[in-house]
């Protein structure tokens, strides 16, 4: 039987020279009360350790690796790494679609595994209430002794600090970062027929002034040759809303939720400029500007409309929409052509934009369970802050050099097995070298998007979403005690399913803008003012990390 630890319930105070600072406070909420000794390791050694040892290991599977792998203990890096550590690993996933029932499941049980990656978020209660519970550890002294490279991350960059830590300042977890946030994070928004705009003369529009002049183009002067007036000129998917038009709600300065304005914390629907971006929108759909299918559309449905030349714009990724519709046409349609639309400028004067693109630690990542024996920690620590080295980084990044990528100097060039594979696309090849394409415990590094980006559009849309204003924006870090979260999921997930059902039925004209003050006082009453206090006291603890 495996020899449990007990959590330490206790503020960390993160300081430039250690990660440690917790005292012992007694009784069962406290773990590991032995402050840990001995000399503070300034890299990992390889081998790690001489004498075997298996980490039993659980995380949900990807699809992009069932392609062609069993296992994650079969992707290249994982292979390379257990070479060069000489720790083996014993995985575990869960059936695909099933990784949160199963995971319920397991925190349940006295006999876990050494380590969970999971997105702990998504855990009910969060990781406060895993640690509260004794079901992981917490990270701060062992990172401090045995994580040289991951502490070095902690510390040269405040925003990581700020977001890895829990509002006590308790680490859980070696995390999934991208520390060049704002790069990495522009990788959506909307997407325009550049090839539409080089046949009418336009250009890519830059306002919400110049959306309306390039929609209203779009549906009456047959840019796709037909003859017929066919074109959709702005299209896309809401699951039974129109909430997707939301995209254009920052242009005015709201948000279609939480958000910011004049440094506090408020609801966006209730703002003034949402009523003036409610009557833009009313305007654009009555005259045909939106696809009235956006309600119902499937991923089908608006493959098809893209890929029939109907149409206009749409929003999605850089790969999941420029670089699978540009692939799928390039042969057909050589003239089809993609590219990005920046952030559009409205009467907020801002090209704003509605997410965090600031955002550097994402909730993803692996926790080492009360499960693991207290001798083995130490093993297990320095295994993973191995990914956050400067080898480990390059290798769950790009893969091996010489057979997934290359480099020209200090930008990486994926090779033709991952570019050109036979039988896998490119992100299923890539996934059977580094977790880059993926999630997983790692600095993601933005030379791998670049490396990926192959056709002029995307790049282009990168750079242009990634200089939006996201000001408006709450940090994706905030943390809220049980009883918060309590109130957040019984007051503010009706509020939210009200203003989007609410919206729809402004913009389609079912009910007239003239009750837009009867709207804002039912939500009101629906307790949205408790739900903005919340916000506001969970922001005011974060910027106390």
């Amino acid at each position: 039987m495996k020899k449990k630890l007990m959590l330490i319930a206790c503020s960390t105070v993160l300081t430039a020279g250690t990660l440690t600072g917790c005292a012992d406070k007694g009784g069962e909420a406290g773990t590991n009360s032995t402050p840990i000794e001995g000399e503070r390791l300034t890299s990992i050694p390889l081998p790690i350790t001489k004498e075997p040892i298996t980490i039993e290991y659980w995380r949900a599977n990807d699809a992009k690796v069932t392609a062609s792998l069993q296992n994650f203990g079969g992707i290249a890096a994982y292979k390379k790494k257990e070479e060069l550590t000489g720790i083996q690993v014993k995985w575990t996933h869960p059936p695909l679609g099933q990784q949160k029932d199963q995971f319920n499941l397991l925190v349940a049980t006295n006999d876990m595994p050494d380590v969970i990656y999971y997105n702990w978020y998504d855990a009910v209660g969060g990781p406060e209430k895993m640690l509260a519970d004794g079901r992981i550890i917490r990270l701060n002294e062992y990172i401090d002794h045995y994580a040289p490279n991951l502490k070095k991350l902690i510390e040269s960059d405040p925003d990581i600090k700020k977001q890895i830590s829990l509002d006590d300042g308790t680490i859980y977890m070696f995390p999934y970062i991208r520390s060049e946030g704002r790069k990495l994070n522009a990788t959506a928004g909307q997407i325009i027929r550049k090839d539409w705009l080089d046949k009418l003369g336009l250009k890519v529009p830059t306002t919400i002034d110049e959306w309306y002049t390039v929609l209203k183009a779009f549906r009456e002067n047959d840019p796709n040759g037909n003859g017929k007036k066919d074109e959709l000129p702005y299209t896309g998917s809401s699951a039974g809303s129109l909430n997707r038009l939301h995209e254009f709600a920052p242009a005015f300065g709201v948000i279609g939720g939480l958000q910011f304005k004049d440094g506090k914390v408020v609801y966006g629907p209730l703002q003034p400029e949402y009523k003036t971006f409610l009557e833009t929108m009313v305007k654009w759909y009555g005259e045909g500007l939106i696809d009235p299918e956006i309600i119902t559309n499937d991923g089908k449905a608006i493959d098809y409309k893209i890929t029939n030349h109907l149409a206009g714009t749409f929003g999605a990724g850089v790969f999941s929409g420029i670089g699978k519709y540009m692939n799928l046409m390039k042969d057909t349609n050589p003239q089809f052509n993609l590219t990005g639309v920046p952030q559009p400028i409205g009467p907020a004067g801002k090209p704003y934009s509605k997410d965090d693109l600031d955002m550097k630690v994402l909730s993803y990542g692996e926790a080492i369970t009360s499960s693991a024996e207290e001798d083995k920690i130490k093993y297990i620590v320095q295994w993973m802050d191995f990914n956050y080295s400067p080898q480990g980084h390059e290798l769950f990044n790009f893969g091996i050099e010489g057979e997934s990528y290359t480099k020209e100097g200090d930008a990486v060039k994926f090779t033709d097995t991952i570019l050109k594979h036979p039988k896998l696309t490119y992100d299923q090849a890539l996934a059977s070298y580094a977790l880059s394409v993926m999630d997983g415990p790692m600095n993601q590094d933005g030379r791998y998007l670049d490396a990926l980006m192959s056709f002029p559009g995307q790049k282009e849309a990168n750079a242009a979403w990634m200089k939006a204003d996201d000001s408006l924006a709450l940090p994706t870090y905030l943390r809220f005690t049980e009883d918060e979260s309590r109130i957040r999921a019984s007051v503010l997930n009706p509020i939210t399913t009200y203003v989007n059902e609410m919206m729809t039925k402004f913009v389609t004209g079912k009910i007239p803008l003239s009750e837009y003050d009867k709207f804002t006082q039912t939500i009101q009453s629906m307790g949205i003012d408790q739900v903005v206090k919340i916000y506001e006291d969970a922001y005011a603890r974060s910027q106390k990390r």
